[in-house]
């Protein structure tokens, strides 16, 4: 199967092969023609399936007809990074339309989105409360919107946004084609989601499960270990981008700062960072001029490299979802990658809920000798086998 096989416009067909797209992953064939036929669609896979494609691209097709000039699609993200990112691949995707858009969220000056906006933007990519502030401010008028897309539903509802999200769906008044897209979608949030939503296509691919491309392993440690482990396991991770999660916004500036005093190129991304800062780390990050990466989950939400070889949680997430979501950032649109977890032994009932929500367990290993071998690594151990005491020696 192609993307010709959806018969887009020849300026987007330039932007699908601009992009080096050739297949369409499975969201995007089982939803661009339910979006293309102006159907709502609740679209559920994991993160790296190129779900933001699936609803770009027939966004695109749309808006090619009809008037042009004023705002009809507007897209809600939970973050600034995610924000960011979809703006970016309708850049790429709709580069030969001469489609105007503009991402619109906190944390920076509002004088140059307002400027956009009322320079004719098309499309919208919007953090829930900056957009009600331009709404307040009459900035924005969604009166002439004929697409709304909630994109990363789950986090948006688990972050407090659904007033926000009511507010601003009771603002458009005309006839409109919702579609919610989304990595997970718990039983409660997805009744209430349905309520947004009439009659919808709904596809999920792969359920609440991370992309099989993903090869993952869990090392029991001890807390002291840690970070001579995570030394260890950076040693063998060659050339490629490298994403560290931690629990916590002073953890992870923390880290990074050790990790750069060990001579590691690193930089961390987390809420205290001002939106220039993270800007500037982001495109640190992605041009591979820093090959680490120590985030928070909320911030590593709109991390969108596809280089990014490997994921390493350093402390072991809340719940299974937010693991899913953080391995997910390896592995992406079928490419390989590895993801690894420093479990200590309070980590352990953790481990077995993400096991449980798997079906699978998890490869356990720990160091044997004072150098670490290749990966996949070290001997397999049973779960129930004592945690490694003794760091091991940092690099030389």
């Amino acid at each position: 199967m192609s993307f010709e096989k959806f018969a887009f416009h020849p300026f987007i067909q330039a932007g699908i092969l601009s992009a080096g797209y050739s297949t369409p992953t499975p969201i995007q064939a089982q939803t661009i023609q339910p979006v293309l036929d102006g159907r709502d669609v609740f679209g559920m896979a994991q993160t790296g399936t190129g779900k933001t494609a699936a609803f770009v691209l027939p966004i695109l097709q749309h808006l090619l007809r009809g008037q042009r000039g004023r705002l009809r699609a507007l897209i809600l993200s939970p973050t600034r990074e995610l924000a960011e990112q979809t703006h970016s691949v309708i850049k790429v995707l709709g580069r030969k339309t001469g489609m105007h858009s503009v991402s619109i969220y906190g944390g920076v000056s509002a004088g140059p989105q307002i400027k956009a906006v009322r320079g004719g933007a098309e499309i919208v990519v919007a953090c829930p409360g900056r957009l009600l502030d331009l709404m307040g401010q009459r900035v924005v008028n969604l009166s002439s919107i004929d697409v709304l897309v909630l994109d990363e539903a789950d986090m948006m509802f688990d972050m407090g946004f659904l007033p926000d999200i009511r507010r601003i769906m009771s603002a458009i008044t005309r006839e409109h084609q919702t579609l919610l897209f989304s990595a997970t979608m718990p039983a409660e949030i997805r009744s209430l989601a349905m309520e947004m939503l009439k009659n919808p296509v709904t596809v999920e691919i792969g359920a609440s499960r991370p992309v099989e491309t993903v090869q993952q392993a869990v090392y029991p440690v001890e807390q002291e270990a840690k970070y001579a482990t995570l030394l260890g396991l950076l040693q063998q991770t060659g050339s490629g981008q490298v994403l560290v999660f931690t629990r916590t916004k002073h953890r992870a500036q923390k880290l990074a700062h050790q990790l750069a005093t060990s001579g590691v190129s690193a930089t961390s991304l987390q809420g205290n960072l001002s939106q220039n800062q993270r800007q500037a780390a982001m495109s640190s990050f992605r041009s591979g001029r820093v090959q680490v990466m120590v985030a928070t989950d909320i911030a590593a939400r709109g991390i969108d490299v596809t280089q990014v070889s490997h994921v390493i949680n350093y402390d072991v997430p809340d719940t299974a979802v937010a693991y899913t979501h953080r391995i997910g950032r390896t592995g992406r649109m079928e490419r390989l990658g590895n993801a690894f977890t420093l479990a200590t032994r309070e980590d352990l009932p953790m481990i077995r809920s993400i096991e449980r929500m798997l079906g699978v367990p998890l490869k356990r290993y720990k160091v044997t000798g004072e150098e670490m071998p290749a990966l996949p690594p070290i001997r397999r151990v049973g779960p129930n086998e004592r945690f490694q005491r003794r760091p091991m020696p940092a690099r030389q």
